[in-house]
């Protein structure tokens, strides 16, 4: 499946780019009638086009450690019309990441986790208006007490965007939550990258908020100006588009 998949896997940093790569690419005819999971084995539960066995950018096998998430890929395959549209499989694009990306590479991604707890968004605070005061308190405050009482993790607030140092015993104590399987660790720094949160990536791994709840705490200050100015149609279409993708990695989260 290299032909299908190969430009939005090596532009996977940059989803609006490749939703973007993948219009401008003429689409493949679907070209399969049945998609099933196949039976277990030791890549996971594969996803079987007409019985055979689909592959990922890097030539390995796709399918997925277990049946729920397998099951949802052969959804996103079936649901492919006339033609196999890549940017309206968000799944399978986190698929083929985890697999070709992060199996061989866990401590590589984990240290980029690592890197957002530095910097976290959640970490700075507008000092005014009042209104967006009270939504960051309200959506990110909860957020930090969970990483203190649960984690063990007291970090350091800060006025504006100047650079704070966080404290290194907070960043030890958190590292320790970023998960170490391979599945849920592709798609925590999939979720850390697109909220530009790695305390929110955590806490959902960990169950502390839902997928709908992160999302809004990722778009604090986003919502709050298009509550001022008005609604800003070219950033919601790239919303909708990063939305489906935190969608798909919050279904590896899930317990």
């Amino acid at each position: 499946m290299r032909d299908v998949f190969e430009d939005i896997h090596e532009h996977r940093d940059d989803p609006t780019e490749s939703a973007r790569r993948s219009m401008r690419t003429p689409l493949r005819k679907r070209f399969y009638e049945a998609v099933s999971v196949g039976e277990i084995s030791e890549g996971g539960f594969p996803v079987l086009l007409d019985g055979r066995s689909v592959r990922t950018p890097a030539k390995r096998l796709l399918g997925a450690p277990d049946r729920r998430i397998a099951e949802a890929l052969v959804a996103e395959w079936d649901a492919q019309k006339d033609e196999i549209d890549p940017a309206k499989m968000p799944l399978t694009r986190l698929a083929n990441s985890i697999i070709d990306g992060v199996a061989d590479n866990r401590a590589e991604v984990a240290a980029e986790i690592e890197k957002y707890l530095g910097t976290d968004m959640l970490f700075y605070r507008a000092p005014e208006p009042e209104g967006l005061v009270a939504m960051q308190t309200e959506h990110w405050d909860p957020l930090l007490n969970w990483a203190r009482d649960d984690l063990g993790a007291r970090f350091v607030l800060a006025e504006g965007v100047m650079h704070v140092e966080q404290p290194a015993h907070a960043i030890e104590a958190a590292r320790k939550a970023i998960p170490g399987d391979t599945w849920r660790l592709g798609a925590a720094n999939a979720i850390t990258t697109l909220t530009g949160s790695a305390l929110i990536a955590l806490a959902l791994n960990a169950g502390r908020l839902d997928a709908e709840q992160a999302w809004a705490a990722a778009h604090v200050d986003e919502d709050w100006n298009m509550s001022l100015w008005g609604r800003d149609e070219m950033a919601l279409k790239r919303r909708a588009f990063r939305w489906d993708e935190m969608k798909a990695a919050s279904l590896v989260l899930a317990r």
